[in-house]
């Protein structure tokens, strides 16, 4: 009876001779791969730090939701509080707001467009390399 054991990496690659010869096509996916993990990263801690401030924002908007008509209202622009009435606060608030969540979209956006090319890649790579290579994080 014949005993099965899995192949070791070095194995692998020399069973598959030549054809796990890394090119200079494969390095360049191999390059654009990491870059694009890194951007991806980069991306998603931005992304999380503007979702934040959206949901910041929204939370004051409720508050002053509930504040009196006549009253003044700080409101930090730069490093300055001002005292401002409550609808230009509020105003003030919606653009903010408006701007913030603009700014959600277009990292929503550039994320989704770069994991569709991370995964082409990945698709290119474990095809040509099969579990030669890892390119999971």
């Amino acid at each position: 009876m014949m005993q099965h054991r899995m192949l070791s990496k070095e194995e692998e690659v020399a069973a598959g001779g030549e054809e796990n010869e890394v090119r200079r096509e494969d390095q360049e996916k191999i390059n654009r791969f990491s870059r694009l993990h890194q951007r991806e990263t980069v991306f998603e801690a931005l992304l999380k730090g503007k979702q934040k401030d959206k949901e910041d924002l929204e939370e004051v908007t409720t508050e002053l939701e509930l504040a009196d008509e006549d009253e003044l209202v700080p409101y930090k622009i730069g490093d300055t509080f001002f005292q401002l009435p409550l609808s230009e606060a509020q105003q003030l608030l919606a653009t903010s707001t408006e701007d913030v969540e603009g700014e959600v979209t277009k990292l929503e956006d550039s994320l989704g467009e770069l994991r569709e090319e991370l995964q082409e890649l990945k698709v290119a790579l474990y095809a040509r390399f099969g579990r030669g290579i890892n390119l999971e994080a």
